[in-house]
């Protein structure tokens, strides 16, 4: 039986580094002392656009022309390209479609957009693999997730203003009939908070009757417990494994959200994975969103911490919310 392996992963980020430093003196002028939400959240620092020309179609671009050159593929080789991203740069044509033409695809490549929030990458990944699955003539398919918040972030608001980085991933999955990959995914979806980040705050059908002022394109957040979402993630991932077979001790990777250290300790802790399979990049680069799980497999990958054939652990939540885990052969 065939499998959905991961061929390899790459990243980009921009150059520009930023410091706690920066943030804390920002929202000291305004009298509202964030240093306790960093340390919550376990910031240090993260990379952040300073330019006009980079956005979140920019860096998926670098991350999959990365993603190339190190695999040696060419566009023509992939026959389905799925993009991720809460902060598409365009709406239409996909952006998908952009990334396409920008690596030189091959005319029967599917080109698909697809949003979950900041669980879209993990959620790309198990749409794609599945339809692969499903469907043998999709032999290699580009997964891209990117995000760029910062332009949409209040500067008055401290969780979307001084948390976020920015950076894409770019993975590449084939399918192998030698292989595991792909191995099992579970949903878990709570809409109590749904109403808490909106963007655009007033829907897409205002903002083109009325417009939005210059600087005002924010996310209106109304600020809850982020680990409300920690219990039901850990109910589901212990069902993921039990089904599977799987025992925790067999997981050498846990690549969680990047959201909050706190979150990622807590559900390590409930399922009983160790501090050290948990693997933590929000220290340097922030939280990146939807590509953060995947920024953490690339880290597990290049600090050797994970070898082919080993289990791999995802999870991560999506703004509303809604929990995503999947377990995946190396």
């Amino acid at each position: 039986m065939a499998g959905i392996r991961i061929v390899d992963i790459d990243i980009y980020h921009p150059t520009n580094k930023v410091g706690n430093d920066f943030y804390i003196e920002h929202f000291d002028a305004r009298g509202v002392d964030i240093r306790g939400l960093l340390k919550a959240l376990g910031r240090d620092t993260r990379y952040k656009i300073d330019n006009d020309d980079e956005n979140s179609l920019s860096m998926a671009f670098e991350a999959a022309s990365n993603l190339l050159e190190k695999t040696g593929l060419t566009g023509a080789d992939i026959d389905l390209i799925a993009y991720a991203s809460q902060t598409p740069e365009y709406i239409f044509p996909t952006n998908s479609l952009m990334i396409h033409r920008l690596i030189n695809g091959a005319s029967h490549t599917i080109c698909i957009d697809s949003n979950a929030n900041c669980a879209g990458m993990t959620a790309a990944f198990e749409q794609v693999s599945r339809q692969m699955l499903g469907n043998p003539r999709i032999r290699r398919a580009l997964i891209i997730g990117s995000d760029y918040v910062a332009p949409h972030a209040s500067p008055d608001d401290p969780v979307y203003f001084a948390n976020f980085g920015d950076a894409a991933a770019a993975v590449i999955v084939e399918r192998d009939e030698q292989a595991v990959g792909f191995i099992d995914s579970i949903y878990q979806t709570d809409t109590c908070v749904y109403g808490n980040s909106l963007f655009p705050a007033q829907g897409l059908a205002k903002l083109g009757q009325t417009g939005v002022d210059a600087g005002a394109f924010h996310v209106k957040f109304i600020p809850f417990d982020d680990s409300i979402c920690v219990g039901a993630a850990s109910e589901s991932i212990r069902t993921l494994l039990s089904r599977n077979e799987i025992g925790a001790d067999e997981i050498k990777a846990a690549c969680f959200s990047q959201l909050s250290i706190a979150n990622i300790r807590a559900v390590s802790e409930n399922i009983g994975i160790g501090e050290d399979i948990a693997v933590y990049i929000g220290d340097e680069f922030g939280y990146t969103s939807t590509s953060s799980p995947f920024i953490a497999l690339h880290r597990a990958i290049s600090s050797g911490q994970i070898q082919r054939g080993d289990k791999v652990l995802f999870w991560t939540v999506g703004a509303g919310w809604q929990n995503v885990a999947m377990v995946v052969e190396y």
